[in-house]
């Protein structure tokens, strides 16, 4: 039997991941992301000997912080688990990129595995006011090209999965929970467009594909380093999810505002919110805005052809899920058979 170290295996992903992988009968070790510190690396040494494959998952995933400690996590974390599989002779690694390693600026074409790694998004003024997001999506391209480096250099079997936008159980800081809670609290409208795209997977669906990969690595039928982009087979259009948030959580959807009101109120939260040294991020900042209103597509053709992944979960039911869980959380007001709908 194989032996399978998860790093940030109690994080979103990563909770999923190791659900998935007990199901099928595997072998996990450390699951426990408080177990492993990949700040450590005597300690991730340690925690990693005797694995056969490791699934590097965890990261710093945020939209506010010090570009240094993403630089802490996110690159010098990977650099450190790379060097204990080498230490431990694993030759097996699967590492979680992000489709923000190529980029998330509003895009015409849909972009692939071939696309430039262009992470870092030009906004107003960023050269002299940097955004925390292109701290993290810069972190997480550096993350990947060093690891790529290493795995070539020491003839290491690395496959990346770069997941698009992840929804589901056990997350609430997708932007989708904001939303719900911003529209059930009242707002009279809301950002968004009726015309971007946006491209999104069940969690779910994410930790199959991993499940692929680390049977097609034992099989020895994936081997060298190779990228994939996981995602549903095609993006919606943003404005349809929020109406599916709603109408399965029960609430009218806002209309929405435009985007030339919205922003420069963000640049202003945010600029202040960053003079005034805040650990957290304000409610608009520059990167939520563009979010909302930008396409950002990519091709999961690649994943689809060699890896014999889909996505199976219908994006109705992935959000039925979803928000039954918010519910069950007690993080959203339950429905009611009274005139609002609704019941606190």
């Amino acid at each position: 039997m194989s032996h399978v170290v998860i790093t940030g295996g109690n994080g979103f992903i990563g909770s999923h991941i190791t659900a998935l992988f007990k199901e099928k009968g595997v072998d996990i070790r450390h699951p426990d992301s408080r177990a492993l510190d990949i700040g450590d690396l005597p300690a991730l040494c340690a925690a990693l000997h005797g694995a056969d494959v490791v699934i590097h998952n965890a990261a710093l995933v945020k939209d506010w912080g010090s570009r240094q400690r993403f630089l802490e996590i996110n690159v010098r974390g990977t650099e450190n688990v790379l060097a204990a599989c080498r230490e431990n002779g694993v030759r097996h690694v699967i590492l979680t990129g992000s489709c923000s390693v190529f980029g998330e600026e509003h895009q015409p074409t849909v972009k692939d595995e071939q696309s430039p790694k262009n992470s870092h998004y030009p906004y107003f003024l960023d050269r002299i006011f940097p955004s925390a997001m292109n701290h993290y999506r810069d972190s997480k391209r550096e993350a990947v090209e060093k690891a790529i480096a290493f795995a070539r250099t020491h003839a290491m079997s690395l496959t990346v999965l770069h997941p698009v936008w992840v929804y589901g159980e056990r997350e609430c800081s997708s932007g989708f929970y904001e939303y719900l809670k911003a529209v059930q609290d009242g707002i009279p409208a809301g950002m968004g467009s009726p015309d971007n795209l946006f491209h999104v997977i069940y969690a779910g669906d994410l930790a199959a594909a991993y499940h692929l990969v680390y049977r097609a690595m034992l099989a020895g039928k994936l081997t060298g380093i190779r990228e994939y982009l996981i995602g549903n087979p095609k993006p919606v259009r943003m404005d349809a999810i929020f109406r599916l948030l709603c109408a399965e959580a029960g609430l009218k959807k806002p209309p929405n505002l435009p985007k030339a009101l919205v922003y420069p109120l963000a640049f202003a939260c945010e600029l202040l919110a960053t003079l005034a040294r805040r650990k957290t991020p304000p409610l608009l900042t520059r990167s939520r805005v563009n979010m909302f209103y930008d396409s950002i597509a990519y091709s999961t053709g690649k994943a689809a052809r060699e890896l014999g992944f889909s996505a199976p979960t219908p994006l109705e039911e992935g959000i039925a899920r979803t928000v039954q869980w918010y519910r069950k959380e007690g993080w959203l007001a339950k429905i009611s058979d009274s005139p609002s709908g609704l019941s606190v």
